[in-house]
């Protein structure tokens, strides 16, 4: 069934246009809380990035949610993935993220997480937005929820993170630079990395509800990279606003993606003989980390783009580890979603058992050229079903010949056509996706 409001990854758009108004969030909570209070224990964990807007919509779903008899416990700012650890612990119905992750501060989104700390089945998102349609009545007052804060939640999180590292092992010695965008991950991931041993410096740790994501963190890794550069520093991570996203920097100032973080962890499971069938990445994944897990015999399969594909894939095999490369990292021995601080700890890991620095670990996999260009459109329109543009494509697959590959999809959280182009050679790949971008253009 097509949904009306959620989108691959809850519900989004700009502050104060439908549906990210203070009335749509109060009503969705509203319908959550109708749909959830008949199971359980009646309770919802919220959590927040650092935007100014998040103030507004906490308060917005805490009523919602209160109105139709459902308890509320109010983490504060916490990354996405400490959301869906917290959910899990404390044995709440559901668990709710106000962020827009990556996305600049004037947007702002709000996301479930299910008991179990993944995204909500789609049966229920359904069943939420059928409640939407209805009339909102509030409960009798001796039925109203009840809201408090929890305010041991981010030490809670950081001894969940910090037991991802190997009991024996140590950062001791290692100089790391930490870029948490500003974001919600400010509090937690420096902490976490000084309490393992390592020397932190620590930037983008300075939200003023308007700074996330600007010029910093995952999406934007410049600073980052100079940082560790400047200090002579062993590596740098780099998280997005909502701490679900990482990239990762060597001592030499060259940034590891998702699909490098991906192929490092799991030829570190091999190696470590606890890898569980293969790997999943996206159709957005370089044909270097399909070619270099092949050469160590570890099955790859692709799934559509975003990470709640490549959960449902890597359940349907029974396999552990996937990603992104957006930075998206899951293996499910360790976390139930992304988690950018926990995928870093892997690397970490790694590291540490082979002895080898983060250059060293990433020399298996060598990435084809691929250039990705977004093409903004105008809501309402179809570029993609244009003669022309079909054309063009069919064209440039032509010219690649099967040594390379075009994919052009729709953004699933923002009004943008991507094209994405890969192949041997890196100037052609850049002319193939002009060409295919200008033709989009032309018809959005």
């Amino acid at each position: 069934m097509t949904r009306k409001y959620f989108g691959t990854d809850g519900v989004r758009g700009r502050v104060g246009e439908f549906p990210i108004t203070p009335e749509f969030a109060m009503k969705l909570g509203w319908a959550a809380g109708r749909v959830l209070s008949a199971r359980g224990t009646r309770k919802v964990l919220i959590g927040k990035d650092t935007r100014i807007s998040g103030y507004l919509l906490e308060t917005a779903l805490e009523a919602g949610l209160v109105a139709a008899g459902v308890d509320v416990r109010l983490l504060g700012p916490m990354p996405t993935p400490a959301v869906a650890y917290l959910t899990r612990t404390f044995r709440a119905e559901a668990g709710i993220v106000i962020s827009a992750s990556h996305n600049p501060y004037y947007d702002n989104g709000i996301k479930f997480f299910s008991a179990d700390g993944t995204k909500l089945p789609d049966e229920v998102e359904l069943a939420i937005e059928h409640e939407l349609e209805l009339p909102m009545v509030c409960e009798p007052s001796e039925n109203l929820g009840r809201a408090m804060r929890i305010d041991d939640a981010a030490g809670r999180y950081i001894e969940f993170c910090k037991s991802h590292l190997k009991n024996h092992l140590s950062l001791k010695g290692l100089k790391i630079v930490i870029d948490c965008a500003h974001g919600a991950t400010y509090h937690i991931a420096p902490a976490v990395f000084k309490e393992l041993g390592a020397e932190v410096i620590a930037i983008g740790c300075k939200p003023d509800g308007f700074n996330i994501n600007d010029k910093c963190g995952a999406t934007h890794t410049d600073l980052v990279q100079q940082t560790v550069l400047e200090q002579q520093a062993d590596l740098g991570i780099a998280y997005d606003g909502d701490g679900d996203r990482v990239m990762m920097v060597d001592q030499h100032g060259r940034v590891l993606d998702g699909d490098e973080i991906v192929y490092i962890i799991a030829r570190c499971a091999q190696r470590e003989n606890t890898l569980q069938g293969g790997v999943v990445g996206t159709l957005m994944s370089n044909m270097g980390l399909e070619l270099a897990l092949a050469a160590l015999n570890i099955p790859f399969v692709r799934s559509g783009v975003g990470d709640r594909y490549v959960m449902e894939l890597l359940r349907e095999k029974n396999w552990r580890i996937g990603g992104e490369n957006s930075g998206h990292v899951l293996n499910l021995d360790h976390a139930c979603t992304g988690d950018g601080i926990i995928a870093s700890l892997q690397v970490l890991n790694a590291m540490l058992v082979s002895g080898e620095s983060l250059a060293q670990l990433s020399e298996g996999m060598h990435k084809l050229p691929q250039v990705l260009v977004n093409v903004k459109f105008e809501k309402g329109t179809a570029p993609l079903e244009k003669q022309h543009v079909k054309q063009k494509i069919a064209e440039v697959e032509t010219l690649l010949a099967g040594k390379g590959r075009v994919l052009i999809r729709k953004s699933g959280t923002e009004p943008l056509i991507r094209v994405m182009v890969e192949g041997e050679d890196a100037g052609l790949v850049r002319d193939y996706a002009e060409q295919i971008a200008a033709a989009v253009k032309l018809a959005s």
